[in-house]
């Protein structure tokens, strides 16, 4: 098949405008074109009120050998009458690449010892599926609760106050991806399209076909508990063991050589293999390894509020009068600042006509985030609004130099967001106008807040560091010249954001063994290497693929 690359059509074009296009582009006639279907559609909103849709094309013709030699020539007879000519239309027209996945491994009928997945978010979930579906068979262990069990968790802390520390936003079956908006979109390298692998095994699960072309793919919170459930009977299905409330406590090493678990309930397990895809809030499971030996160093992240709009101030800012049309759906944005102090501040995770979520893991502390339906049919638009911050900020909060002491800001912030927030799980709030002011709020402005258990309206600037507070002020207004009306007094902020990423990186090798630890395979956001379902979940195939090549080497069939 050819791939067809820019073709651009307007928003409201007519079906058979696309037909047309691809004929054009291929100079052949309607009964040459045997078949076609979407690659990718993605839009063009610089020109407000002429949004134009872009298309990636896989076409079948008979004609592809002539058509692909024809462009060719004349590219090149074009280039030779002006060097500085661009690709044209030869660029734009290749074969189709072959995205179709490749096992690395098939697992021989007998193995000495199962391989062990620990977490069971987007990473591990694929981890645990590569591996089933390779024969390995592998045993994943859920520190929480099933999908199910835990969203009636979490909704106890958002209705009731009552925080279970083992089943919420951050711990249980499909991870804190499943309380998000369901983002399948990054910006990671991905020359062996693993990205596609993750998006496929989704369809299959049931989430919409839309997911494999559309730009900015997503699902939202309802739709991602059934396929998580049903990703779970596929596992199983293929000889793959799922044990959730199972805590690792403790890990056993010999040599440099992993050789085990112990569970929180006493039990023992026995591994060479073990992947530790334990999120980005496992800090206790952090803790224990940092304190066996296993290698491992701080690393950035940010901190600041989650920012709430009219979701139709932001369609109106992106996409002027053609606000509202369906295949548009609610608008999204992506900004970026950098200060005077050196700091950058910048949006992150943001929710269109979504919900912002408390997302605390442990007792005593405010933790926000963002979160989406599929219909994203909310009335406010959320993100997180925050700030860059490095190691060397973390030693007021621990001057030992361990590679924690990120940890230890983190918990310290949410801890205070919890006092100004009444101390029963409520978040500090403050409008935009009052936030600029620098003086406390005292009432509601036409914005109101969507975090549950609720926002007791406080004064925000005692809720993050002053190099925090400086830099947001800054960006706020500078934000409004990028977007009309970002600053507007009555936007709702909401504290504290502290989980971005994770705040430490437990390095591995190019062999995807910790650095010092063979056998512990450090995967996704906990570890430090993604950011986001589908970055996770990648993660999580080429960690499974660094688990099957380790244990076939091992058998001696490498």
């Amino acid at each position: 098949m050819l791939r067809l690359t820019d073709l651009r059509l307007p928003l409201d074009h007519p079906a058979s405008a696309l037909t047309d296009a691809i004929l054009a582009r291929l100079g052949i006639a309607a009964d040459e074109l045997t078949a076609y279907t979407i690659a990718k559609r993605s839009y063009d909103a610089r020109k407000r009120g002429g949004i134009v849709l872009i298309y990636s094309i896989d076409v079948d013709t008979p004609r592809e050998a002539e058509i692909l030699q024809r462009l060719q020539a004349a590219e090149t007879a074009a280039l030779a009458q002006d060097a500085k000519k661009g690709a044209g239309d030869a660029g734009k027209v290749l074969p189709t690449p072959d995205t179709d996945y490749k096992f690395v491994a098939r697992a021989p009928d007998a193995l000495p010892l199962r391989p062990i997945v620990i977490g069971m978010g987007p990473c591990g979930l694929f981890a645990g599926l590569i591996l089933a579906q390779m024969g390995f068979r592998p045993i994943i262990l859920e520190r929480g609760k099933t999908v199910r069990e835990r969203t009636v968790d979490t909704f106890g802390l958002w209705r009731k106050r009552v925080l279970n520390p083992e089943s919420n936003v951050q711990f249980g079956e499909g991870g804190a991806g499943t309380f998000s908006d369901g983002k399948l979109y990054s910006q990671i390298s991905d020359k062996l399209h693993h990205g596609r692998k993750v998006l496929t095994e989704f369809v299959k699960a049931g989430a919409p076909e839309e997911i494999l072309y559309v730009s900015k793919p997503h699902i939202g919170t309802f739709r991602l508990v059934s396929m998580v459930e049903n990703m779970r009977e596929t596992i199983e299905s293929l000889g793959g063991e799922i044990r959730f409330s199972q805590r690792v406590e403790d890990v056993s090493i010999e040599d440099g050589q992993l050789r085990g678990v112990t569970l929180a309930d006493g039990g023992e397990l026995r591994a060479d293999h073990v992947v530790f895809a334990v999120g980005h809030s496992a800090r206790d499971t952090f803790a224990m390894l940092h304190e066996r030996g296993v290698f491992m160093e701080a690393k950035p992240f940010s901190i600041g509020f989650r920012i709430e709009h009219p979701q139709s101030l932001i369609d109106r800012a992106r996409f002027g009068p053609q606000a509202g049309h369906e295949i548009l759906g609610a608008a999204d944005y992506k900004l970026v600042h950098h200060c005077r102090n050196g700091r950058s501040v910048y949006s992150f995770c943001m929710c269109p006509g979504g919900t912002v979520v408390a997302a605390a893991s442990e007792p005593g502390r405010v933790v926000t985030n963002g979160m989406s339906q599929y219909s994203r049919n909310e009335r406010n638009a959320n993100a997180a609004i925050v700030v860059g911050i490095t190691p060397e900020d973390y030693k007021a909060y621990d001057a030992s130099g361990s590679p924690l002491a990120g940890i230890a800001l983190q918990r310290h912030w949410e801890a205070q967001a919890f006092t100004l927030g009444g101390g029963e799980y409520e978040a500090p709030g403050q409008t935009v106008g009052d936030f600029l002011a620098g003086r406390p709020s005292t009432a509601l402005g036409a914005v109101q807040p969507s975090y549950t258990p609720g926002v007791r309206l406080s004064d925000l600037s005692a809720s993050l560091p002053d190099y925090a507070i400086a830099a947001i002020r800054e960006a706020l207004p500078a934000f409004d010249k990028q977007l009309k009306g970002f600053a507007m007094p009555d936007a709702m902020l909401t504290g504290v954001e502290t989980r971005t990423s994770s705040p430490v990186r437990i390095t591995r090798g190019p062999d995807g063994h910790s650095l010092n630890t063979r056998g512990l395979f450090p995967a996704g956001e906990g570890a430090g290497y993604a950011g986001g379902i589908l970055s996770a979940a990648v993660d999580g195939i080429k960690t499974a693929e660094a688990v099957a090549m380790s244990i076939m080497a091992g058998l001696g069939r490498a």
